[in-house]
């Protein structure tokens, strides 16, 4: 039998989250505080200035309680995963927990990656449900300004683009034969085009630091491939401008022989998409 853990991202973060495991680590705890200027406790637990859903606090908020939530489950006397794969976000936690870096190296690239994004504005998203993804590229076919930035499962593909470009959009995939069309309450197109210019911003950040050779093999978002120790900067910007390709990653984590997933984080976000993936 072997496992994976896996690691949520974004949208998977609810007041209360980590609760449960702060006090296990308060020297990472009092680590974040300081990296962070505010202590990740109350913003995960009472959200009194609700920020929690903003994202240059959603992902370091994230970040930290799946990182926990890892140690935990380690600490704990859990098989270690065979593979390790996050989504998007997510993505920062399969690397830590693969020894790539420690917990606040990561913690320091998400809070850039963060406030990167959180700059990002005009731009939208959008959930399609009940098309396949060759159905979606049939609507994209001819050069549309959207792009798919995730593949989550077989019924479920989220697009991005300009915000009115996204609306707009809503008629034909329902033409096509969408069941819904759902318009997500974001600011930025992430993962798309559109993300080039933070992309490039970022890169100048990641390329500062310098990173271990990879322990436990970790699934890349942007290439539904096993990582390469010597490309993990280059990867980890080439996502924000690239589609999360989780559908295929899960795939290629069964052909690796894995047969569990466990959710390393708040939610049940990811168990849902691998089910509907089969």
């Amino acid at each position: 039998m072997s496992s994976a853990y896996v690691f949520p991202g974004q949208g998977s973060q609810k007041k209360g989250m980590g609760a449960e495991l702060f006090e296990k680590f308060p020297e990472l705890v009092a680590s974040a505080d300081e990296i962070l200027g505010y202590s990740i406790v109350e913003l995960c637990t009472e959200d009194p200035r609700e920020e929690l859903n903003k994202t240059q606090f959603t992902q370091p908020a994230l970040y930290v309680v799946n990182a926990l939530t890892y140690l935990d489950k380690m600490n704990s006397g859990e098989a270690a995963p065979a593979y390790l794969a996050g989504h998007s976000l997510g993505e920062y936690n399969a690397l830590f927990a693969a020894g790539a870096y420690d917990f606040v190296t990561g913690l320091k690239l998400v809070q850039k990656r963060g406030e990167i994004m959180s700059k990002v504005e005009g731009g939208g998203m959008a959930a399609v449900l009940g098309m396949t993804a060759d159905q979606i590229a049939e609507v994209l076919s001819g050069g549309s300004a959207i792009d798919v930035a995730n593949f989550n499962s077989p019924a479920q593909t989220v697009l991005s683009g300009m915000k009115d470009d996204v609306v707009a959009a809503e008629s034909a995939f329902k033409d096509a034969g969408a069941k819904r069309y759902v318009v997500l309450p974001v600011s930025g197109a992430f993962h798309s085009r559109y993300m080039e210019g933070p992309r490039e911003e970022f890169r100048e950040f990641v390329n500062s630091f310098e990173f271990n050779e990879i322990k436990t093999p970790v699934i890349s978002n942007f290439e539904a491939d096993l990582y390469d120790s010597s490309r993990i900067a280059d990867l980890l910007c080439s996502q924000i401008a690239g589609s999360v390709r989780w559908v295929e990653s899960v795939n290629k984590m069964k052909d690796l022989g894995v047969d569990e997933f466990v959710e390393c984080g708040p939610g049940r976000v990811l168990a849902g998409l691998i089910r509907q993936i089969g």
